[in-house]
């Protein structure tokens, strides 16, 4: 394998084994986007035709994408920034490529703004479904407090902080002892929790029905729209172009197949959405509920499915920790990129800078939080016609998903394909002969296509 500068020499800055990365960058990709935005986006398409578009999707964009952020991570050794700066001079590429390192820690820093807000929530449903305040409640007054939560700006803010404190706290600790031992703990555990969730709804009367809702194709029901959300959400949902990828890559030994690893961690956070969707679906239509609900099927019509059944206050309990557990895996990458930097850039230490970095997110994360409530009907882009009704939140999202998301993707596939050095650039992606060529074929051309049909969608 042809070794390149890796400026992260210290052992302890390295991930301890490929196993390590792997549980990381799963971890990073295994978020609110599987456990909440897949089932419901799911239910909102048809099912099984969708999630068949949605494997191929996967496999063209996601994975090649994957491949090529962390292939660019290892080989600048440096937060996205300073690895983008380097890779540019040293390949001698145009000088415009480096807004690819910007765009990763801007869009990691504003996802996590919003993110530890929407991350806030599951704490207190922890809370709810442990104290039985889901059981008997019908949709009404489930309706109400997922309502009179996002009125109240107070407890919003409380448990954002809390949130994004925890994360600060994992991050500040270091690479083998806060990010790896957290994901060595927490990924187990999710799966553990999710297995669980599974053997449930597979005791339920819902569950061959939920499990053809997901895997038996009817594509009469799958739209254009529902194809392009399927391309969309194969990118969003692997935490590809902000990045995350090119952070957690530098530090990952150049020993490791990264082709291999990316299937790898493709395959778990796929893994993880099907088996979402086979908890949910089962106690969705063994109560008789809507799985087409939207965004409110895990804060509405999944407590009132386990306010229904024989054990919903324990399983309640349990699903809202794995949605927590979900979260923070992806929150810690989210911050890793902007403490790189702030390392680099700043010469703060690991532990200053996880504290800076989080208290800066965390305070424009307030925006989000007063979104729901007293900032409601502030429209800061409502002069311009298709921002009309769009809040402090809603911009935040659109920029981030609709816009840096795509493009940073598109510019690391475009990159990685026609300006990265080639010496030596199959071993380091691990690939060889026929494999490698069609490879970058998928890269070059593919890939870039599907995410610029993409981003135009989302213009449209």
């Amino acid at each position: 394998m042809t070794q390149h500068t890796q400026p992260h020499q210290a052992a302890s800055s390295l991930w301890s084994s490929r196993l390590a990365f792997i549980l990381a960058a799963a971890g990073s990709a295994v978020g609110l986007g599987n456990i909440w935005k897949f089932p419901y986006i799911t239910g909102e398409n048809g099912g099984g035709a969708f999630v068949l578009v949605y494997l191929v999707c996967i496999a063209l964009i996601g994975v090649p994408v994957l491949i090529a952020e962390t292939v660019i991570g290892r080989r600048g050794g440096q937060s996205p920034i300073a690895t983008m700066r380097s890779l540019t001079g040293r390949d001698g590429a145009a000088r415009g490529w480096r807004a690819i390192g910007w765009n990763g820690v801007v869009a990691s820093f504003l996802v996590l703004s919003f993110y530890s807000v929407i991350g806030g929530w599951s704490l207190v449903y922890i809370g709810k479904a442990a104290a039985g305040v889901f059981t008997g409640a019908d949709a009404e007054a489930i309706g109400a407090q997922f309502g009179a939560l996002l009125a109240n700006p107070w407890e919003l803010l409380l448990w954002h902080s809390v949130f994004m404190a925890l994360v600060i706290l994992i991050v500040g600790r270091g690479i083998r002892s806060g990010l790896e031992r957290a994901v060595n703990m927490l990924m187990p555990l999710l799966f553990v929790l999710l297995v669980a969730m599974v053997i449930y709804a597979m005791n339920t009367d819902g569950f061959a029905r939920g499990v053809r809702f997901m895997f038996s194709p009817d594509f009469s029901k799958l739209t254009t729209e529902g194809v392009l959300v399927a391309l969309g959400h194969a990118a969003f949902t692997l935490s590809i172009g902000i990045g995350v990828l090119m952070a957690y890559g530098s530090y990952l030994p150049t020993r490791v197949n990264i082709a291999r690893t990316a299937v790898t961690i493709a395959v778990i956070d796929t893994g993880v959405a099907l088996l979402a969707g086979l908890a949910i679906f089962p106690l969705v239509f063994a109560n008789g509920l809507e799985p087409g609900s939207g965004p409110g099927l895990i804060f509405v019509t999944l407590p009132l499915a386990f306010g229904k059944m024989s054990g919903g206050v324990l399983f309640g309990a349990v699903f809202f920790v794995l949605l927590l557990v979900a979260a923070i895996t992806s929150a810690i990458s989210m911050l890793e990129p902007v403490v790189e930097w702030l390392e680099e850039h700043k010469g703060f230490s690991r532990a200053r800078s996880a504290l800076f970095g989080g208290l800066v997110i965390w305070f424009v994360g307030i925006g989000t939080v007063l979104s729901f409530n007293l900032w409601s009907d502030v429209h800061p882009l409502g002069f311009i016609a298709f921002f009309k009704d769009k809040t402090v939140f809603d911009l935040l999202d659109f920029l981030v998903s609709s816009l840096m998301m795509p493009l940073g993707s598109l510019a690391i596939a475009l990159f990685a394909g026609w300006a990265l050095g080639r010496q030596g650039l199959a071993e380091d992606i691990g690939l060889r002969g026929l494999s490698y060529r069609l490879f970058m074929v998928v890269l070059r051309y593919l890939t870039p296509a599907g995410i610029a049909v993409v981003f135009l969608y989302n213009l449209v």
